[in-house]
């Protein structure tokens, strides 16, 4: 289909406010531990030392959702991708106050990962409240475009889920159209309950709650890779 290539460039700030001396302390002691190495081959083996089930996560934010994978699944290993450092330091906050230690983390493009990993090498892929891009003329950024999805489909398992979260309607209604296309996924909504109900093992994170706040609309997507 498409090349993954043509969303490469990461747009806006990679920082927000100025990191306190705590969290610089985070990034220059812990990051390493936990970093992602930056060239070379990656699975289970390389990442964690044994060979254990995978996921992913594209965008995780402040690290809400992944922490509580991560928890809630001790033996399986869970790749983060945030280029946003503040983001980056969130999920650091969470590695070292909840002791995780199946968790590494990329400060960048999440398919610099995605495509040094062998294929059906992971279980689950998670991209929550992606940027949206709304207008028409940016829709090539979205990461809910068919490059970057054969990447994603390739990694998955048959059998591994995809998981999308947003509360955009265009980007809903785009995602929609995207996947309607695609013959190597299925969606396993049944009735319309179950994409507006978030999932028991879906971590509730502080963006997805800010949007109902403002009284928006969450959807909930789970693709099963065939």
């Amino acid at each position: 289909m498409n090349d993954p290539a043509v969303i490469r460039r990461l747009y806006g700030r990679r920082q927000g406010h100025k990191l306190r001396t705590g969290q610089a302390a985070l990034v220059e002691e812990l990051l390493p531990q936990v970093a992602v190495p930056e060239a070379g081959a990656l699975d289970a083996a390389t990442l964690f030392g044994d060979d254990r089930p995978l996921h992913l996560e594209i965008g995780f934010g402040a690290g809400e959702h992944l922490a509580g994978q991560a928890a809630a699944h001790p033996q399986s290993g869970f790749i983060g991708c945030e280029p946003f450092l503040n983001g980056v330091v969130g999920a650091l906050n969470h590695i070292r106050d909840e002791r995780l230690d199946n968790v590494r983390l990329h400060m960048g493009d999440a398919l610099e990962v995605v495509e040094r990993l062998p294929d059906a090498s992971l279980e689950r892929v998670y991209l929550l409240h992606p940027d949206p891009w709304p207008k028409a003329r940016h829709a090539k950024r979205r990461m809910m475009n068919h490059g970057p999805l054969d990447a994603i489909a390739a990694r998955l398992k048959p059998g591994g889920e995809f998981r999308l979260g947003t509360d955009d309607p265009t980007y809903c209604r785009w995602s929609m159209m995207v996947m309607n296309q695609r013959r190597d996924f299925a969606w396993q909504a049944q009735t319309t309950a179950d994409f507006l109900t978030r999932p028991a093992d879906w971590p509730e994170t502080r963006y997805e709650r800010k949007a109902r706040r403002q009284g928006h609309e969450v959807w909930y997507f789970r693709y099963v890779r065939l």
